[in-house]
């Protein structure tokens, strides 16, 4: 099915949860959302054969591609909340911060002054702070010097992948082990990074400058609505029990699938062992 199934190593991680190939996952049998979003959690660039399967990450989600005139739609939980789930919290210290400036795509760029975002987050942070840049800002030397300068340690999680090549299965491990390392998570934006944070243990926060788009346009509400509907996850300091109880219920963390349904739903196979050991009981009658 879409090649966006497999972006930041989605169906690597269900591959795992499900007792599957997670080296070379199958093909999920529909639309699986691959970030968050305030409309349908789908790709709205995207084109859609009618009555093909989606997978969104929660009920919210859900409700509203139901009213967006979507059918056929089920909630999985997003990726993430199954990674964590299957990850142990690591022994150690949290120190610091990882920040992520809201970052463009491949048929967008961003509008925006970071050095504007890099003495807010000066005026900020207290303790040391990680910038983790997109794979397209991280590729512009202008733009991540920007942020070595200002003294920030500055990585990138890596590429998503696309059309089905580059893939990365181990892009969300990677920034699982980076969150973890962390005391805070924040962002210009509200967005997945965020979220994941704030499940993974971190205090989220979203401030600055947020930035624009090439071209963008205000799609269900736009950034006015992220701020006046997300308005606890928004600010320098935020409630953090509050932050985490939004970041369950938009990650579908509270409505993961056990294997066998995930499998059923996706259109997946058994794992080779469960039909070795349905194969022997058969026999054995």
């Amino acid at each position: 099915m879409h090649h966006a199934n497999h972006y930041y190593g989605h169906s690597h991680v269900l591959a795992r949860y499900c007792g599957l190939d997670d080296e070379d996952p199958p093909r999920i049998q529909g639309y699986l959302q691959h970030g968050w979003n305030i409309g349908d959690g789908l790709a709205p660039d995207h084109e859609f054969t009618p009555g093909v399967p989606k997978f969104v990450w929660s009920e919210r989600v859900r409700r509203r591609a139901w009213a967006l005139g979507r059918r056929e739609v089920y909630v999985t939980g997003a990726p993430w909340a199954y990674l964590v789930a299957m990850e142990p919290e690591p022994a150690g210290p949290r120190e610091g911060t990882i920040f992520y400036p809201f970052h463009g795509w491949e048929g967008q760029h961003i509008l925006g002054d970071h050095d504007v975002l890099i003495d807010e987050i000066r005026d900020t942070e207290t303790g040391p702070v990680t910038i983790c840049l997109y794979w397209q800002e991280f590729g512009d030397k202008k733009v991540r010097q920007r942020y070595e300068r200002a003294g920030f340690r500055v990585i990138c999680h890596g590429y998503r992948g696309g059309q089905w090549k580059d893939l990365d299965g181990a892009f969300l491990y990677r920034q699982l082990a980076e969150q973890r390392r962390h005391s805070r998570v924040a962002s210009n934006r509200l967005c997945s990074a965020v979220f994941y944070g704030a499940l993974a243990g971190c205090e989220p926060a979203v401030y600055g400058d947020p930035m624009r788009l090439e071209g963008e346009k205000s799609a269900f509400g736009g950034q006015a609505r992220i701020e006046r509907e997300w308005a606890p996850m928004h600010g320098k300091r935020v409630d953090v029990e509050a932050a985490r109880a939004i970041a369950v219920q938009e990650l579908g963390a509270d409505r993961l699938l056990p294997p066998a349904e995930l499998r059923r739903v996706f259109g997946w196979p058994m794992p080779r062992s469960v039909e070795d050991a349905e194969l022997t009981g058969v026999l054995a009658r």
